[in-house]
């Protein structure tokens, strides 16, 4: 059931024990919203934790510290005794696909209580008893803001942190498409309530690793510009994480770059994992090609212009896979100019 703000405010002031968790290999947008919402259930009373999928990334630890939140981790597997029957209510935000939660669907199928998503993607299944779905949002950290806003929570300095950081890190910094008035008159509140904004672009982009840029480097030698320069495709390697010693997180971003070039319109990076297993596959556009309806043929999704997808193989199949397919679309999207 698709509901509005008000009816998802109806359906968390019921609740007295929620289990808050988003989606696995979390970013800025998934920690900052996340936060504020267990921050904002905090001020109503009502009793939060969160359940992370993966590790809390070093970068955006602040995030979960500044704000005081409780959390775990199941990065390692869930114990053996894990279950959901502490708390009346599951809330995911930031996701409504099982692909994004690893592990959870079993314990979810399980539960007796009221599961809710908060989302803002194009790409959604049908298993919540309620979901709140703005796609228009730059960030879900948006919507949580306008939520706890309606309810009567102050977006004091302490809410409004993790609100910020996830704006600004599923907005680029406000430079993306998805920003939009209401995500800037949101930040201008914001700061007014005392969010170091300065503070946290350091702690956001001017506070990398080492072995970060030896995986930009990495990722750079491996470019090529196809389909007269309208596709950049990048590839990183378990050889490539070795080497460079950098983490998954390491190449969060790294993506973006080659949008730089005038002619490109849809940028790829495929990543195998130094843990093994699927090859996880990125996709960015400027806007000519729907990449999270490209994504969904290989059981990914995402948004127009940004996207994502796992598929098993080899790197160098999965690529040239890929690769055709979208070659595919550019030419078709070609010919219709």
């Amino acid at each position: 059931m698709v509901v509005t703000t008000s009816g998802m405010i109806e359906l968390l002031q019921r609740a007295r024990r929620v289990l808050v968790t988003t989606h696995v290999r979390p970013d800025g947008d998934a920690l900052g919203s996340t936060a504020a919402m267990c921050l904002g259930l905090a001020h109503k009373g009502i009793t939060a934790e969160v359940l992370l999928l993966s590790k809390l990334p070093s970068k955006y630890a602040f995030v979960y510290n500044d704000a005081g939140i409780a959390y775990r981790d199941v990065d390692q597997g869930f114990p053996a005794d894990f279950s959901l029957d502490a708390y009346d209510t599951l809330l995911v935000i930031d996701t409504g696909t099982w692909s994004q939660l690893p592990g959870l669907r079993g314990y979810v199928d399980a539960f007796k209580g009221t599961k809710l998503v908060i989302d803002h993607h194009v790409t959604q299944e049908d298993w919540a008893d309620a979901k709140l779905v703005i796609t228009h949002a730059g960030a879900a950290a948006e919507i949580v803001g306008e939520l706890l806003d309606t309810w009567g929570v102050p977006l004091d300095a302490r809410i409004g942190q993790p609100l910020y950081v996830g704006m600004v890190s599923d907005t680029g910094w406000f430079q993306y498409s998805s920003t939009r008035p209401y995500t800037l008159r949101l930040a201008a509140r914001l700061l007014e309530a005392g969010v170091d904004a300065d503070r946290l672009y350091q702690l956001l982009y001017q506070n990398e690793r080492p072995q970060r840029l030896a995986m930009q480097a990495r990722a750079m030698q491996s470019l090529e510009l196809l389909q007269d320069e309208r596709l950049a495709v990048m590839s990183v390697s378990q050889k490539d994480f070795a080497d460079t010693g950098a983490g998954v997180n390491d190449s969060e971003g790294l993506i973006n770059i080659p949008l730089q070039v005038s002619r490109v319109q849809v940028s790829v990076l495929l990543s195998h994992p130094p843990e093994g297993g699927a090859i996880r596959i990125s996709f960015r556009s400027k806007g000519s090609v729907d990449v999270a309806a490209f994504a969904q043929q290989f059981g990914g999704g995402g948004h127009v212009r940004a996207a994502g997808a796992k598929i098993e193989g080899e790197l160098l199949s999965v690529r040239t896979r890929v690769v055709n397919a979208l070659s595919e679309v550019l030419a078709r999207a070609a010919h219709a100019e």
